[in-house]
This record gives C-alpha cells, structure tokens and sequence, in this order.
C-alpha cells in the first residue's frame, strides 16, 4: 500500500558535529523533498556512534547528509563510519529506500564494496556541469533531467571504485563518480549536494572556508560564480514522488 505524502516517516542519518549546520541541512532536505520537518527523525552520528542496522527497518526511507567533520576512511578516529555502513547494506539488504548525499554517497561506496580515496588535488568546492551517463536516460529517478545540469559540490575525497551492481548516473571534469544506483534497489547515491542550493552554498562555504579555501580570494570567487541549481535540487523531491510515492 503507497502511503500518502504526509504519512511518510524519514530516517535522516546526519554527520554534522555544529549546531548551526544540523538545523540547515535538516531545513535543506525538508524544503526540497516539500515534506515536514517532523517527518525525519534526526540520527546524528555524533550523539550517537553505536546502533543498530535494524534500526533503519521502522521508516520508509533513509537520507544521509554530507560531513565537513569527518572521514570514511578513518573508522578509528570516527567510531560510527562501521556502523553507518552497517546500516545501509541492511537497507540494500531489506530494500529500504535510501537517499544518500556526499559523505553518504562515500559511506554507500565503501559498504558495498567499491573504494574511497583521498584526492585533494582534484578536489571540487562550489558548482560544477554534472554530465549523465546512457544509463540515467531510462532510470526511474533521473529520467526527465537534463543531460548537462548545474550541481553544488565540495569534496577532498571521492569513489575510486564503485561497488558491484551499481550503475554510474553521473560524473564530472575532475570526479569520475558523482551519482550511482544499486541495481534493482532503491539506493541512490550523490556525491554532489542535491540538498544544497546556490544560497546554501554560499553561507556553508563562507562558514567552512578555513577548512577547504586557501586564503587567496577563493571565497570571493566562489561567492562571484554562484548559478542556480534546480535540477539537482529537484532530485530529492523526485525521489520522493517517484520511489517513495510510486508516482509516473
């Protein structure tokens, strides 16, 4: 039976270790999906490092955020990455929906079995042309986006490998992996933001620029060279009406 958009319930595994970030990206996700805010039930990593996969089996989907405080390839230092991963192979396991951005995207990756490097020298900070591979032409999500759209990205690590039963949707210039699907699941992965637009960019860059600008005047460019981003943003809210809602 497909639930009604205001019945929907949302698993929100948030990697956020500021205050001012969490309520921004809870707002980000809630105003593109055009759902409530009270529909997602926040797990942030950081309060709570230790659960269990199962926990994921109460809702109807799982959204995943991106991190600027932390790695997946440093499970010591950031005791929930094992756990995190844990609970999106049980989501893949039990096709429970997941929608998952960034950090997410790289958690899904190396849950799965693909890879994840460090790569700062091609790093990607502000907006950049997503290309869309053959595969998203006929994909249940992608379908309708254009070949070429505008995305916000900002990453120092990336897929190296994509794991087994994955499709590629899309790529960049310097990052051979922005968008996978687990075939025949509903789990998508976006190491691009679709949560964030151009105005969101450009209060988290001008908050996190200590930690990914160098202090050259890279800010102001990035600030000079903001362009909308509806597509991408559209994907959240296609996401809901398309897998969750079932939708044509």
């Amino acid at each position: 039976m497909i639930k009604d958009r205001s019945k929907l319930h949302i698993l929100y595994m948030q990697i956020r270790d500021d205050q001012v970030t969490r309520i921004e990206e809870l707002q980000e996700f809630a105003r593109h999906s055009q759902l409530n805010e009270s529909q997602f039930t926040p797990l942030n990593v950081f309060d709570q490092p230790d659960f269990s996969p199962d926990y994921a089996t109460q809702f109807d989907a799982v959204f995943v955020g991106g991190s600027s405080d932390a790695s997946v390839l440093k499970p010591d230092q950031y005791p929930f990455v094992e756990p995190a991963k844990q609970l999106l192979k049980h989501c893949v396991d039990h096709t429970i929906p997941v929608f998952a951005s960034c950090f997410g995207f790289q958690l899904g990756v190396e849950a799965l079995g693909g890879k994840v490097i460090h790569d700062a020298q091609n790093m990607e900070m502000g907006i950049y042309p997503m290309q869309l591979t053959s595969s998203a032409r006929d994909d249940q999500l992608f379908a309708g986006t254009p070949k070429r759209f505008l995305a916000v990205s900002g990453h120092k690590e990336r897929a190296f490998k994509l794991p087994p039963h994955t499709q590629l949707l899309a790529f960049t210039e310097r990052c051979p992996y922005h968008a996978f699907k687990v075939m025949d699941k509903p789990f998508y992965g976006f190491q691009f933001h679709p949560e964030v637009d151009h105005h969101d960019l450009a209060a988290r860059i001008t908050r996190y620029q200590d930690r990914y600008l160098e202090q050259d005047g890279s800010l102001q460019t990035i600030l000079d060279n903001l362009h909308p981003t509806p597509e991408s943003n559209r994907l959240i809210l296609k996401f809901v009406d398309r897998i969750l809602l079932q939708k044509r």
